[in-house]
């Protein structure tokens, strides 16, 4: 009995696995959740957490292979440290089993969970989360009505009912055929949702994927100044372009995050090497830079390059990425880890919006890693974004396992918000999603890229927009409140039994 809880935990993990980029597997999602539902299904509460903590191993080890490239002892951690919220869950999960309609409730749990790891430690790490797997599927337009945590619960809600059914042994043929139709219906109802049209309004808008000359942490090379250069001259590579006849004019372009890898406030040859190469385009460019703040300080900053005027409005990164731009608990990490000095300067947060006015619309700034965050999304959208602009910098996990992951982020957002989204990445994956989450056009890893692409600009709010958090809060409840009632009920059940005696 033992034994088949292993095997079907191990599964279940390694299922949920294939759900997600590169190999894409969505459907493995709620099959992967099933079998993990039935390692857990009639346990104690203490084997359901070790066995949902081995369950999230599985899943996460592969899944955040990526991390690799910091260190094999980084990687460890953190799968180590996001999986106890696995074993958190299931240890819960382990008592609402218990209860009728015990599918809805761990489902609640399950975005209770993914929640709470999304908030802490240090800012939490949303990543992987299960609606992260279904950036092209028939749970996906569920992201409209209550975002990422609804199709998170869509998808485990489904697993659920399918393990329901084969628990289910020895009920009536009936009793077992409910939870099939049910896991059934799920996906399929997400075709009901209902869908935007477009609004008759485009924008074109230039994307530039310049490269970088090295590799893993050291992405940016030894020659200063060389990500400039090789973005500027492919924004120059651009303009020709469109001069040949070859690309259609930009009313924008934008650049990825550290398209300049020297601060254009502080250093003459680096504004000017911008500016030549904005002017040659000859529209408003969104220019990626880390700049400087005082003397000890820095910001991830989203620019707005005008041909004319130069440097204007900007946005700062708002959801920092702990150990890559900036050292929890600084003393006490340095004096540990040698690497953790490659961080260098420490970045600051910003606290506002990302809607900047570039050309003709207002774009929603999304600095890579946030595009993770629910809020910070949502907020961008909120203040007046359309399309929504996601730069990033993933040139120190080029060819791993994050950039499609990442592009499946985008997909979703897209769906949720109505929004198209334009991805400009240093080295890949640069692209182009409309807002029914299709990638109409992207770049190829480690290569210097370029396009104009045709981009529909909505500003219907979609259901998920108008009500935020709300969705989430309500599962987050429902599921709580059922540990709650099984919590009560064993009270109850102790009292009597003391009554009794």
């Amino acid at each position: 009995m033992l034994l088949g809880r292993v095997v079907a935990a191990v599964a279940g993990g390694l299922a949920l696995y294939t759900a997600f980029p590169p190999l894409d597997w969505w459907l493995c999602a709620p099959l992967g959740i099933g079998l993990i539902v039935a390692s857990l299904y009639r346990t104690r509460p203490k084997r359901a957490a070790w066995l949902g903590y081995l369950s999230a191993a599985v899943f996460l080890l592969p899944t955040l292979a990526w991390v690799r490239t910091i260190g094999d002892d980084v990687w460890f951690m953190l799968v180590a440290t996001e999986s106890l919220f696995y074993a958190a869950m299931a240890a819960l999960a382990a008592l609402v089993f218990r209860l009728p309609a015990w599918p809805v409730w761990f489902g609640g749990l399950w975005v209770l969970m993914e929640w709470a790891r999304s908030l802490v430690p240090i800012g939490g790490f949303p990543w992987a989360r299960v609606a992260f797997s279904q950036g092209e599927s028939l749970f996906t337009p569920y992201a409209a009505l209550g975002g990422v945590p609804l199709v998170s619960f869509a998808v485990t809600l489904c697993g659920a009912l399918l393990a329901q059914a084969v628990l289910a042994r020895r009920a009536a043929v009936v009793r077992r055929a409910v939870p099939v139709g049910l896991a059934l219906a799920v996906p399929v109802l997400g075709l009901a949702v209902p869908r935007f049209g477009d609004e008759g309004r485009t924008v074109n808008i230039g994307i530039v994927q310049g490269n970088v000359p090295g590799r893993g942490m050291y992405a940016l090379g030894d020659e200063p100044a060389v990500v400039l250069k090789n973005h500027a001259n492919e924004t120059k590579r651009l303009a020709q372009a469109v001069r040949d006849g070859k690309l259609p004019k930009p009313d924008l372009v934008v650049l990825p995050e550290n398209s300049t890898d020297i601060d254009p406030y502080r250093d003459e040859t680096a504004r000017q090497i911008i500016h030549d190469s904005v002017q040659d385009v000859g529209v408003p460019t969104l220019v990626g830079a880390v700049v400087a703040i005082g003397a000890e300080h820095r910001a991830t900053r989203s620019l707005v390059w005008d041909p004319v005027t130069g440097a204007g409005d900007y946005y700062d990164k708002q959801h920092l990425v702990p150990f890559g731009e900036y050292t929890p608990f600084k003393e006490i990490v340095l004096a540990l880890w040698e690497r953790a000095s490659l961080v260098g300067r420490q970045s600051v947060a910003g606290d506002k919006p990302g809607d900047l006015k570039l050309g003709p619309v207002t774009i929603g700034a999304v600095n890579c890693y946030e595009v993770a965050y629910d809020d910070t999304v949502r907020g961008t959208v909120r203040a007046g974004g359309t399309p929504l602009v996601v730069q990033t910098n993933n040139a120190s996990y080029a060819e791993s396992n994050l950039p499609p992951q990442q592009l499946a982020m985008s997909k979703l957002r897209a769906v949720e918000h109505n929004r198209a989204v334009v991805t400009a990445a240093t080295t890949g994956i640069s692209a182009y999603v409309t807002p029914d989450g299709k990638v109409s056009w992207q770049t190829r890893e480690l290569v210097a890229d370029m396009n104009v692409v045709k981009v529909p600009v909505r500003t219907q709010e979609t259901i998920a927009t108008r009500v935020g958090a709300l969705p989430e809060w309500a599962l987050m409840v429902m599921g709580a409140a059922a540990v709650g009632v099984v919590a009560w009920r064993g009270r109850r059940r102790g009292d009597r039994m003391r009554n009794d005696g």
